[in-house]
């Protein structure tokens, strides 16, 4: 072998020798602690507290400085969206708060530590930001949004309780709709826009994993079975802003599914970095065959559904 061909030898081999050394270094931060870490628990504290903090600002100044304040008070949307926007705060509450209890058992925090300072993370967040709705007249504090933010905590919490795992998870899948062409002040002009304001094209899951209710069997561990709620034909958040304010009345109605799916925390790997990849996707629904039901179109199946 030529001076090159050595060298070339020596580059391959030190930077094949760095590179694994890297992805141990990378797995080794991923990997949750055995016993307390404060380092990392206050690392958790502070990276939270920060992140919180800089949304709520950021909320303030963007979104609610551009209407007027009010003394705080409440309104009572509940019968708005056909709730969706309640099923919304529920999903949001619990994977906040799981993601918190998660970064709390990287830290090595105990049980309890996880549930009580982790798992409320979504409920303490959204109810903050319940707190500047109450101080805008445009808008007021949402007590069934407050309820709905408890709910999707106590979803969490008592799972791991009761179970010490999460055999029910709320998931989200959403596609666009051509309700938002029609109102694009008020359900979105742009793809990001829609996926949080047209309610029309989100869906809501509660994905049940087959296996923890039978371990006995040879159900596939990564396999659930989806029950999902939607909504469609809504302008407005509610019927009689609809009547007034479009020409075109749709009727809205509920929607009901049943599908397929799979949970990305079930699938066996020794890889921390792939862990954490699946934990966060094991938020969305993903694409597979659904039968939906409402009362107005009966009984309709899809080959693929998102």
């Amino acid at each position: 072998m030529d001076f090159k061909g050595k060298v070339l030898l020596s580059v391959l081999f030190l930077s094949s020798f760095y590179s694994i050394r890297a992805q141990n270094k990378f797995e080794s931060f991923l990997t949750p602690s055995d016993t307390l870490n404060k380092k990392r628990q206050n690392t958790v504290i502070v990276t939270e507290a920060t992140l919180a903090s800089v949304t709520l600002l950021g909320l303030n100044q963007l979104w609610y400085a551009d209407y007027p304040r009010s003394n705080f008070h409440f309104i009572n949307d509940n019968n708005e969206w056909l709730q969706m926007d309640k099923v919304g705060h529920m999903y949001s509450a619990y994977h906040l708060g799981r993601f918190g209890a998660e970064m709390m058992n990287w830290s090595g925090a105990s049980q309890k530590n996880q549930l009580v300072y982790g798992a409320t993370l979504g409920f303490a967040f959204l109810t903050a930001v319940e707190v500047l709705d109450g101080f805008s007249s445009e808008w007021g504090a949402s007590s069934g949004d407050i309820i709905a933010n408890a709910t999707g905590t106590a979803l969490y919490v008592s799972q791991e309780l009761l179970w010490r795992e999460q055999r029910i998870t709320p998931k989200f899948s959403f596609h666009t709709t051509h309700y938002a062409n029609l109102r694009p002040e008020s359900l979105g002009s742009s793809l990001n826009e829609q996926l949080l304001k047209d309610y029309n094209g989100q869906t809501y899951w509660l994905s049940v994993n087959l296996h923890s209710f039978a371990k006995e069997t040879k159900i596939p561990k990564w396999l659930n079975v989806a029950f999902g709620y939607g909504a469609d034909g809504m302008l407005t958040g509610n019927l009689q802003n609809d009547n007034v304010n479009s020409i075109q009345n749709p009727e809205r109605f509920r929607q009901f599914y049943l599908s397929l799916d799979v949970n990305l925390a079930k699938i066996d790997t020794k890889s921390h970095f792939l862990k954490t990849v699946f934990s966060i996707f094991n938020t969305i629904k993903i694409p597979a065959p659904t039968l939906e039901y409402s009362a107005n179109k009966g009984l309709k199946a899809y080959a693929l559904y998102f």
